[in-house]
């Protein structure tokens, strides 16, 4: 089958892109600037926020299905410039959903679940959104986008997604990582509930949505429920640091720029039950996570 990713050289995409091109499928990933992933599938350095160059790099690569991860999560800085957070969710996931309805591809776009309040969660897939701030809004007009051009699509909506090793900026586990094996201390928030998603985990679920052709709205995330300060207290136990190196902290101590959820996560009894790919629950996760952390460390 032919498959195009977008955000190859991100950290959900470029493992997609490794996973589809090992199961023997033609994969081309697109990315911003040059490669910076390994991996044998082509890759098409491109702007998604130009329609243009976007429909013409679809046109080439002529994909059956289209899996897009690529999008500015920085939730700060998605509040402090909405101009930039509006094109690279919005105006390119627009652009991506024109391009699979040219071709009459399949599309698996990747979203959050910060297009939720945060006052209910955890949500199953049939929970109304109420995105507040602008990295949530512009997520949510992205879902909206990739319905208009292509009913049939998949929203794949994921949550903290962590993993090792890190894909251009750090993730949430990278960087807890990091400074705990520095032996610094780390502020976690005790009042957010999230769904931590290993990576790995994540692109095996869009994977499967991809090649099965598979609609509608899914969770691919972590199979655990759970604050941050018990996630870096269990990453602590599986890594061997110092948990006494995380205070807990609420959310409003910090005065963020951008609203988050707080009892956000999502469930995953449909993808339990519909795909093969499972999420993880967090044990499990953690010791992949582990396991990815100790094989690519530097010597």
């Amino acid at each position: 089958m032919r498959l195009l990713v977008t955000g190859a050289n991100g950290l959900v995409g470029s493992r997609v892109c490794a996973l589809l091109t090992q199961q023997g499928h033609d994969v081309v990933g697109l990315g911003r600037g040059p490669r910076r992933t390994g991996g044998t599938h082509r890759y098409v350095e491109v702007d998604l926020t130009r329609e243009a160059d976007v429909a013409a790099a679809i046109a080439a690569a002529a994909p059956e299905v289209i899996i897009h991860p690529a999008s500015m999560t920085e939730v700060d800085a998605c509040e402090k410039d909405p101009e930039a957070a509006f094109a690279a969710n919005v105006t390119a996931t627009a652009a991506v959903a024109r391009g699979a309805r040219a071709l009459g591809a399949h599309l698996v776009h990747v979203s959050t679940d910060y297009v939720f309040d945060g006052d209910a969660g955890p949500y199953s897939e049939d929970a109304l959104p109420n995105p507040k701030g602008v990295y949530a809004l512009t997520k949510h007009m992205a879902e909206q986008a990739a319905r208009t051009f292509v009913p049939g699509c998949a929203i794949a909506r994921t949550a903290v997604v962590y993993g090792w090793p890190a894909a251009g900026r750090p993730n949430f586990g990278a960087w807890l990582v990091g400074a705990l094996e520095k032996g610094q201390p780390v502020k976690l928030f005790e009042d957010q509930v999230v769904s931590p998603s290993f990576a790995d985990s994540v692109a095996a679920m869009l994977a499967e949505l991809g090649v099965r052709r598979l609609g509608g709205v899914w969770n691919t995330c972590g199979g655990t429920v759970i604050d941050r300060v018990g996630f870096g207290r269990a990453l602590c136990e599986v890594f061997g640091f110092d948990a006494s190196l995380i205070t807990p902290t609420r959310m409003a101590d910090l005065k963020l720029a951008s609203p988050r959820p707080l009892r956000s996560g999502l469930t995953t009894d449909k993808v339990r039950a519909e795909l093969e790919a499972r999420p993880l629950a967090l044990p499990e996760s953690l010791a992949r996570f582990h396991a990815a952390w100790k094989a690519n460390r530097p010597v």
